[in-house]
């Protein structure tokens, strides 16, 4: 969605209820601002709630002071002025009070984003300012002192998170992904201690791939259609239950043949529709599309295993602690987990970037689950639903044996009970 066209009052109202509607604020916390190119700051008001906010709620502090609008602005709008004062570069800034950040905050430690190698392209290195009474002069020179060494993401001791973007939409991006990072490294402590990537692994997962060979499509066939709805669709609802966040997430559907239609890059996941995604034939994109770096993967994919027809990538908070760390995934706990994903291994983090074929051994029809070290998943499916059921039940298998853990040992079904379920559900011979 572009939104450069959009009134800056109508922005900030729709980014604000996305960080209520998902929880990452309260009815009183938060607030988000604009720079305008005049000088004057869009910002959210004091004492409004959050979870009905309008555009006319919206206040607008014009460059010498004055106050625009029918409430007082946030009484924390010192230290907006004093960000954008110190970063020009930055337009736009998000604070809010999100569980995991805030976890974080109160422990005074930092998230390490070099854990996966999105949140290291999104949001970098997190700084720390130091405590201040709330709307202080103090806390605004506190924050953007952090700011002025180059940090985009600074966690505020005992309070919560800033993070500035060059547009809302920016922002957005950086303190959602930080707080998927958060909440996932919470999770992953529970299991044992995450591994940092090394700078090697970092600058392959940030490779630039070589441009695509474009050509002009024809007219849709009623077959690309139906995966082109069928995969907006599903994408959104990914978003809308938290197994993707915004900036992430490669969903593919085979349209015939090798020929499918893939996510595209650097695209909100919350608003993706049919015609964003990207159609590829032959190793080439439809003109005008940025497909998914996933794109090669998924081509080798479909050309493999003739009865795959949908592929995800994703990086689900539960799921991908256990990507992060050395314990397996014990799908042999819950009957549902063990006839829908299998075992569930673990490919090695290069293997995705250096040798795409070797992955093939760790997936196939017949093995359709697998963790992305420090990477998320990648799972097959004989269908968009299939595929995206698939993720449901990794992440709610995940979650299950994390809230477990807190109890007490794990007790896996023995042989005989993986035995039956492989005879009556898996057709297998045993």
């Amino acid at each position: 969605m572009n939104s450069s066209l959009i009134h800056p009052a109508d922005e900030l109202v729709q980014k604000m209820g996305r960080i209520y509607h998902y929880r990452m604020t309260t009815t009183s916390g938060g607030n988000l601002s604009i720079l305008d190119p005049d000088g004057s700051i869009w910002i959210t008001p004091s004492r409004v709630d959050k979870g009905s906010l309008r555009a006319e709620d919206v206040v607008r502090i014009h460059a010498d002071g004055c106050v625009e609008g029918a409430h007082p602005p946030s009484s924390e709008h010192p230290f907006h002025r004093k960000i954008y004062q110190a970063r020009p570069d930055l337009k736009a800034v998000v604070h809010a009070h999100p569980v995991g950040l805030v976890a974080f905050s109160v422990c005074r430690m930092l998230p390490d984003t070099d854990v996966f190698p999105q949140s290291h392209l999104v949001c970098g290195r997190v700084g720390m300012a130091a405590y201040a009474l709330p709307g202080s002069e103090l806390l605004g020179d506190n924050i953007a002192a952090v700011f002025a060494r180059g940090f985009n993401c600074v966690l505020l001791e005992n309070h919560g998170v800033v993070v500035g973007g060059v547009d809302l939409q920016d922002a957005f991006e950086r303190f959602e992904t930080l707080e998927f990072t958060a909440q996932t490294l919470i999770r992953a402590n529970q299991l044992g201690k995450a591994a940092r990537l090394t700078v090697e692994q970092l600058q392959l997962a940030a490779f630039t791939r070589p441009p695509l060979e474009k050509f002009a499509p024809v007219r849709a066939t009623t077959r690309e259609k139906a995966a082109r709805r069928d995969l907006a669709r599903f994408v959104r609802r990914g978003y809308q239950q938290r197994l993707l966040v915004s900036t992430e997430g490669s969903f593919s559907a085979r349209v015939e043949g090798e020929e499918f239609v893939i996510t595209p890059n650097s695209a909100d996941r919350h608003h993706i529709e049919p015609g964003d995604l990207a159609l590829i034939r032959g190793g080439k994109s439809e003109a005008g599309k940025r497909p998914s770096r996933a794109m090669g993967l998924h081509e080798l994919i479909y050309r493999a295993y003739p009865g795959v027809h949908a592929i995800v990538n994703a990086r689900p908070v539960h799921a991908t602690a256990f990507s992060a760390v050395a314990r397996r995934l014990e799908s042999r706990t819950i009957p549902e987990s063990y006839i829908f994903l299998r075992e569930v291994p673990k490919i090695p983090f290069a293997l995705v970037y250096e040798d795409q074929e070797g992955v093939l051994d760790y997936v196939s029809p017949s093995q359709p689950v697998a963790l992305l070290e420090n990477n998320g998943v990648l799972i097959l499916g004989t269908g968009v639903l299939d595929a995206f059921d698939r993720l449901e039940v990794l992440e709610a298998t995940a979650e299950a044996i994390l809230e477990g853990v807190k109890l007490g040992p794990l007790v896996e079904m023995d042989e005989a009970a993986i035995g039956d379920l492989r005879r009556f559900f898996l057709k297998e011979e045993i």
